[in-house]
């Protein structure tokens, strides 16, 4: 970074006074910089999705609620986002935790996150904090849905896990790679995995240790591990074959109290619940000092208090490291101070062991996950509530490799990057937001009256106004079919003025559909002559054949009942 760069970036920083201004001159690293603080520290990481490498990432331009849930914290984004946590626009965390001017920002402060920085930050602070009152946790949604992640079957995932040191992990999507793969790398894995709602189908016997405990300091602290309720919802059952998951609310409480019985000092839950349902949570479960929760990628840059409970959530795409110092006290946490730090790769030097570790990695691997496939003239994004550039992009694959389909459906997914106007399109970030175990592209006849009751079906999903009966991640995106959608009508109304190639629904007509990433296939009858194939590879086919892609934001929905921004 060249000096007039610096200086642009640290005003942007905010570092106007002449004494921090000479001191970030010389030192940019003294913004991770903290004083000490209390008697125990937490390092949080979670839902980084397997990216190893440094990339973009757009927070949701758009986060649709229930009126009960909009405005809180789970449904905070853009310039709401800003407002609520006083964050001034054009700043690192505006960049890093909104997408209000997110291209022009990616433009002043680079890509984010990657394995060797966000290692490196850890260890720095470990090391600042003490690394004897110092525990490392992840939240989940580690080893999986990366070009890496998919090649190694998880490995590489493992492999940097231990080198940088972390101490405990739940799950979510690790259960992709199918349980069989998971209790291998578990057996690889340094850190001790704890999960008090993974149990046995047969006898509910947890299958992993519910809770550790931890003596630091002359205090005591109990971590209970929380791994996502969900899990069968979300993805094909065999995936987990024996395993029974759930919020298990009164088995939570059971834990709670066990610790309490022990005599801990304080109890943490290390959860991939996501914010709105540990919100819920927080003001049910009696004894809980602390969430620390992952899965609904959200940041909360100022923890939130329910009542006796505080609640940090962990943000995405390795774009952050969360510091918790806690002020202990017999019988509880008499104080709190968390940090949301930004992995920003133009202030980090990264970690020489991790980057020459990721190098090597890779290596194999590059010929496939490096090559160009096309350009991208505008923004290309995957986050949002109800529809995303890059789901766009795979619908005109599916649409290009099969003529005859009315309507393509692509997952609402959390995860993914975002390729810049005039950057190349590779592989490796193709595999980024489609890094299924189960990318297979299906075919298959549904009647127009199904196909309304599925799209109400992942309607009252995603915006049911109790985080209870929220089950899996955003709506499902549709190319070639258009919708009104009120977020906040009664079940089975909030889909409305459904079309197909611009004709309205026949209930009655059977259309061609396709799909992947999910089970909707199960719903129709599948179209025998296709043979699934991956949508990585029917979207590689389609980059090389039109090479260049202009995808200005332009969804076939409509928001009747709630503001709709479009990035930009």
């Amino acid at each position: 970074m060249t000096r007039r760069e610096l200086v642009q970036l640290l005003l942007a920083l905010g570092m106007t006074s002449p004494k921090a201004f000479a001191q970030a001159m010389e030192r940019p690293e003294q913004l991770y910089d903290l004083p000490p603080f209390g008697n125990v520290t937490l390092l949080f990481n979670t839902d980084m999705h397997g990216q190893l490498r440094p990339h973009y990432f757009m927070e949701p331009p758009n986060l649709l609620a229930a009126k009960a849930l909009e405005g809180k914290p789970g449904y905070l984004t853009g310039e709401a986002f800003l407002r609520y946590y006083g964050l001034r626009r054009g700043s690192l965390e505006a960049y890093a935790f909104s997408s209000v001017d997110f291209a022009a920002l990616a433009q002043r402060f680079g890509p984010m996150g990657g394995g060797a920085y966000i290692g490196a930050l850890i260890k720095q602070q470990k090391a600042q904090a003490g690394e004897k009152r110092t525990l490392v946790l992840d939240g989940g949604d580690t080893w999986t849905n990366s070009g890496i992640s998919l090649r190694t079957k998880g490995q590489v995932m493992v492999d940097w896990m231990n080198r940088v040191g972390f101490d405990h992990m739940v799950f979510h999507w690790e259960y992709t790679l199918g349980r069989e793969r998971v209790e291998e790398l578990v057996k690889a894995l340094k850190a001790q995995i704890i999960s008090f709602n993974i149990v046995d189908d047969l006898f509910g016997d947890p299958i992993y240790p519910p809770y550790a405990i931890h003596e630091i300091g002359g205090y005591s602290l109990g971590i209970i591990g929380s791994t996502f309720p969900y899990v069968k919802v979300s993805h094909p059952e065999e995936f987990s074959e024996g395993l029974s998951f759930g919020v298990r609310e009164n088995e939570l409480q059971k834990y709670v109290d066990e610790l309490r019985s022990k005599g801990v000092d304080a109890v943490v839950l290390l959860s991939h619940n996501g914010v709105p349902l540990d919100l819920a949570l927080a003001g049910r479960i009696k004894g809980l000092d602390l969430i620390l929760t992952g899965h609904t990628h959200d940041f909360t840059p100022a923890p939130i208090r329910v009542g006796n409970t505080w609640l940090v959530a962990g943000g995405s795409a390795g774009k952050a490291v969360i510091r918790i110092d806690l002020q202990m006290r017999k019988g509880g946490i008499a104080d709190l101070r968390a940090k949301t730090l930004p992995v920003a790769t133009q202030l980090i030097k990264p970690d020489p062991e991790l980057e020459a570790f990721i190098r090597e990695a890779y290596a194999p691997h590059l010929d496939y996950l490096d090559q160009i496939l096309g350009t991208t003239e505008t923004l290309l994004y995957k986050r949002d509530s109800t529809y995303s550039t890059l789901d766009e992009l795979a619908g005109r694959a599916v649409q290009a490799a099969y003529p005859e389909v009315d309507v393509a459906f692509s997952t609402g997914t959390r995860w993914g990057t975002a390729i810049l106007p005039g950057q190349p399109i590779t592989m490796d970030k193709i595999l980024a937001y489609t890094g299924f175990t189960y990318p297979e592209v299906y075919i298959f006849k549904l009647k127009g009256d199904r196909l309304q009751a599925v799209l109400e079906d992942v309607a009252a999903n995603t915006f049911n106004p109790d985080p209870f009966y929220q089950q899996g991640g955003d709506m499902s995106r549709v190319f070639g079919l258009s919708y009104d959608l009120a977020v906040n009508a009664p079940t089975g109304q909030r889909v409305r003025n459904v079309a197909i190639r611009g004709r309205r629904l026949d209930p009655n007509r059977e259309y061609t559909l396709a799909s992947f990433g999910g089970r909707l296939q199960r719903s129709g009858s599948l179209v025998e002559k296709y043979t699934p194939r991956p949508i990585y590879d029917l979207i590689a086919e389609y980059l090389k054949q039109v090479k260049t892609v202009r995808i200005p934001p332009r969804p076939s929905m409509r928001v009747l009942d709630q503001r709709y921004v479009l990035p930009g």
